[in-house]
């Protein structure tokens, strides 16, 4: 009986085990994974590679186009009379050689044919060719990564939500991240004097990002528009607002154009928005995991153009588009044409044609990116839309802070106290600052600070932000540091960007424009005992801290 049953064991385990066997190893090796990651990656470069060569073809056919208008222009110059042709000669210089007309046609192409190009759709920039190339531009330049984010920006009639996205858009990228991906903040404005006061503003802020190659700062030449002013009124809608679409068209056109040698992927922002931390990672990986290349159009918000992304060799015919009809509609509504132009059956309904466009234009969700404005770059427009699917963001932002007494000598908003903010409990809500109001961290023993960052403000509250405060530091042996570190009479030390303050405290830092102060102390200041916030004129909102951040040297 028990050899019987001994022998049914084994016959039981000759079956399975095979099965078994195959499971474990049909089963994917996380080397395998790893492999098809990469192959997926290199095959995304290879595109990149093609993009380049595309890129460089239709510069060459641009060329083409205006070698051949040159030749035109010079075959009209030498049929007019000896006395009318001084205005050809003076643009086209002496007259060409019929060998170097020759060998031009030759390079151009000698058939009748030709592509349409940017010319086609903006005549007026046949006699603007400087109008093809950014008037202002600030950055290094940087090109061969995977993301390039464009953010176009234009003067607001109220209030301006610029700094604020910029902050959050840096913050959510990692180290390595930073160094895969350029952010290009698009200033769609002509008056230089208003543009160099953006950039100012923004290099102060970000000084850093800039000098690295992240951010780059770019405005179009008045040329590149046309006559706005001239343009016929459609779909009952005013002058005006006629005019705001029609920019921001061409604002969107130049800005992809701009950005579409500089890497694999493309995506629109706008100036009005905040993104959660990791989105490049998200998008990267959302990206790479689609199984097919038919898609042209990856979704991470629901409204308008903001967080869409689009495979960079996809831009020619997107732009190309937008020009064509950049007169007739707004921008989100050519953009659907273009799904509908390339996937919808005339013949079909609705529901057909949404389910080939879902093809190209996928969605993904949660949504990565939220729109935080209320008033709308166009004059009198109110705008209160709210993605309902990115979640609702934290208010404030927790870090293990060394022990210290906190104060203020600001008035308290209900439950939100600085103490519970310090601990990271939640953020700090004060009334309206006034001049000398101060914020007061009094550590229980001495530390060496090694890096420190006050956010205010928070996405609910965006207004309610610290300016023109510093942050100031007391040495332990202050008294002894007087004849130091740091030059008399408050003087700038040209070594160290340190102020001394008659009451012993030093200033290393200010908040900037986006209602941020963060800095790494000069190490020559020692051990300090307190750190304080100190407004230097009277606040025009409440207060929030929604971040504290003190990190003492040494720690992790």
């Amino acid at each position: 009986m028990a050899v019987r049953r001994n022998g049914v064991v084994l016959l039981t385990a000759l079956i399975f085990l095979p099965f078994f066997w195959f499971m474990l190893s049909s089963r994917p090796a996380p080397e395998d994974a790893d492999l098809e990651q990469r192959l997926t990656e290199l095959r995304e470069r290879l595109r990149f590679a093609e993009l380049q060569n595309q890129a460089r073809s239709k510069e060459l056919q641009a060329l083409r186009e205006e070698i051949k208008a040159a030749l035109t222009e010079q075959q009209q110059n030498s049929h007019r009379p000896e006395g009318n042709n001084n205005a050809g000669a003076s643009r086209t210089g002496k007259q060409l050689s019929e060998e170097t007309k020759r060998k031009l046609r030759s390079l151009v192409g000698g058939g009748d044919l030709q592509l349409p190009s940017i010319y086609n759709y903006m005549p007026h920039l046949r006699e603007k060719p400087d109008a093809l190339q950014p008037a202002f531009h600030l950055g290094q330049g940087r090109t061969g990564v995977s993301f390039v984010l464009g953010i176009p920006t234009i003067k607001r009639e109220k209030e301006s939500y610029l700094m604020q996205s910029l902050a959050s858009i840096l913050d959510g990228l990692s180290d390595e991240e930073k160094d895969d991906c350029v952010i290009v903040l698009f200033i769609g404005e002509t008056e230089q004097e208003y543009v160099n006061r953006i950039a100012d503003m923004v290099k102060e802020s970000y000084k850093a990002p800039i000098e690295s190659g992240l951010l780059e700062i770019i405005s179009p030449p008045a040329g590149f528009y046309p006559d706005l002013d001239s343009l016929k009124e459609t779909f009952g809608d005013p002058r005006e607002r006629v005019k705001w679409r029609t920019k921001q068209n061409l604002d969107f056109s130049f800005l992809m154009m701009y950005c579409q040698p500089k890497g694999q992927f493309y995506v629109q922002l706008e100036d009005d928005v905040i993104g959660k931390p990791g989105y490049i990672s998200t998008m990267k990986n959302f990206a790479l995991q689609q199984k097919t290349e038919e898609w042209m159009i990856l979704e991470f918000s629901q409204l308008g153009f903001i967080g869409k992304l689009f495979k960079t060799s996809d831009l020619s015919l997107v732009v190309e588009f937008f020009l064509m009809f950049h007169k007739d509609k707004p921008i989100d509504w050519l953009l659907d044409h273009i799904f509908f132009v390339k996937a919808c059956h005339p013949e079909k309904d609705n529901k057909h044609c949404d389910r080939m466009k879902s093809a190209l234009r996928v969605r993904f969700k949660p949504s990565l990116f939220q729109h935080i404005g209320t008033f709308s770059s166009l004059k009198g427009k109110i705008q209160k839309l709210k993605d309902k699917d990115f979640g609702k963001q934290p208010l404030h932002r927790a870090h293990t802070n060394p022990p210290a007494d906190v104060s203020t000598t600001l008035e308290v908003y209900q439950k939100y106290t600085l103490g519970k903010c310090y601990l990271g409990e939640n953020f700090f809500w004060g009334l309206t600052p006034t001049k000398g109001d101060t914020i007061v961290f009094s550590f229980h023993s001495p530390i060496v600070i090694e890096k420190y960052k006050f956010s205010s403000g928070n996405t609910e509250h965006p207004g309610d932000k610290l300016i023109n405060t510093t942050v100031d530091v007391l040495p332990e042996n202050h008294e002894q540091k007087e004849g130091g570190i740091l030059q008399d009479n408050r003087e700038d030390n040209t070594k160290t960007g340190m102020i001394r303050l008659d009451d012993g405290f030093i200033q290393i830092g200010q908040f900037n424009a986006a209602g941020v102060a963060e800095g790494e102390p000069d190490k020559s200041i020692g051990r300090v005992r307190q750190l304080r916030l100190r407004c230097l004129s009277d606040g025009k909102a409440w207060v929030i801290l929604s971040e504290i951040h003190i990190k003492p040297d040494g720690t992790r």
